[in-house]
């Protein structure tokens, strides 16, 4: 870890936050010497730091986060939040700003914001948005406040994105619905670009959602495709994400798949929807279960308790005018 300063004199770090307890031998020896006399001269009176030792060059003590561990949230670079948490608290005090320019799954946004600091987060994927944003949540509930910046907001911003990055556009459209890609690596999907999950039955199986996301020309074809893939599959619901407006016969395509059957909320859903991005950012959402039992969709992060407070604003964030050269 590199650690760097505009100024100097601007550098900052307190090992008191993050000292680790003194090992036993340590103790024991310290004990018998200090304030013993020896050779006639007494040694005096000092003490071990009651806070502990100051940590070590080599990190020991936090261990990798193993591929099958609850806090593993899917993403191949994930940290360990205690190793961010460390280095936030022997680096910056409460209110202070943290800025993560490569910040992937959100490890150093999390740690920051239970740490009541201001942060700054960035990232050049929207898959990478969408993981944070549940990540907050999951974690955070209604007590965080954020705004994203540099998500499309309207149909000419998603066409934009879908012409110069055709991957990005299919992870921001399913972010709209809260699904996740069905792979991460660009390649063949077998026709299911995206996957959520929902258990709407107690002790019963979990059951998917699986998308297709179309940028170009909607034709029917592409309804009985999803079809298809929705019957091998055994989904029980199908959503065909697209930019251009369904036509009527493509409704009726999607309308002759009929319905899924929820037996914990004793109604139906239609099994294969249209949705049009225009709707989605309109607020239109899939018609599903709610997931009464479990939500698969992301790995949750474990939800913090904290009392409800501002933070993570970027208006609080980023320098005044009238300050941009001090800043």
């Amino acid at each position: 870890m590199l650690w760097y300063a505009k100024k100097e004199g601007q550098q900052y770090f307190n090992p008191d936050p993050i000292r680790r307890p003194y090992a036993e031998a340590t103790v024991e020896r310290f004990n018998h010497y200090i304030g013993n006399v020896r050779n006639g001269k007494d040694f005096g009176t000092q003490e071990l730091n009651p806070l502990g030792k100051h940590p070590d060059d080599v990190i020991t003590h936090i261990q990798p986060i193993a591929p099958s561990a609850k806090a593993r949230l899917g993403y191949p670079t994930q940290k360990p939040e205690q190793l961010l948490e460390e280095i936030i608290k022997s680096s910056s005090n409460e209110g202070d700003v943290v800025l993560d320019p490569f910040c992937g799954c959100g490890t150093a946004v999390i740690a920051a914001e239970r740490l009541k600091r201001k942060w700054i987060g960035i990232d050049i994927t929207h898959l990478a948005m969408t993981l944070i944003k549940h990540r907050l949540l999951d974690a955070f509930g209604e007590a965080v406040q954020f705004k994203v910046v540099g998500e499309p907001v309207s149909l000419p911003d998603a066409e934009t994105l879908a012409a110069e990055d055709p991957y990005q556009f299919q992870w921001w459209a399913l972010g709209l619905d809260g699904a996740r890609p069905a792979e991460q690596k660009k390649g063949a999907d077998k026709g299911i670009d995206g996957r959520r999950f929902f258990n709407d039955e107690a002790g019963g199986k979990t059951k998917q959602i699986v998308y297709s996301v179309k940028a170009g020309h909607l034709t029917p074809a592409h309804v009985r495709d999803l079809r298809g893939v929705l019957d091998r599959e055994n989904a029980a619901i199908g959503v065909l994400i697209c930019m251009e407006e369904p036509t009527q016969q493509m409704r009726s395509e999607a309308a002759s798949a009929g319905f899924y059957d929820s037996p914990g909320w004793n109604r139906k859903y239609p099994k294969l929807q249209i949705l049009a991005i225009a709707e989605l950012l309109q607020g239109k959402r899939v018609e599903c279960p709610p997931s009464r039992y479990a939500d698969a969709t992301f790995k949750k992060a474990p939800r913090e308790k904290i009392k409800p407070r501002k933070s993570g604003r970027l208006d609080d964030v980023l320098p005044k005018k009238d300050d941009t050269d001090e800043a």
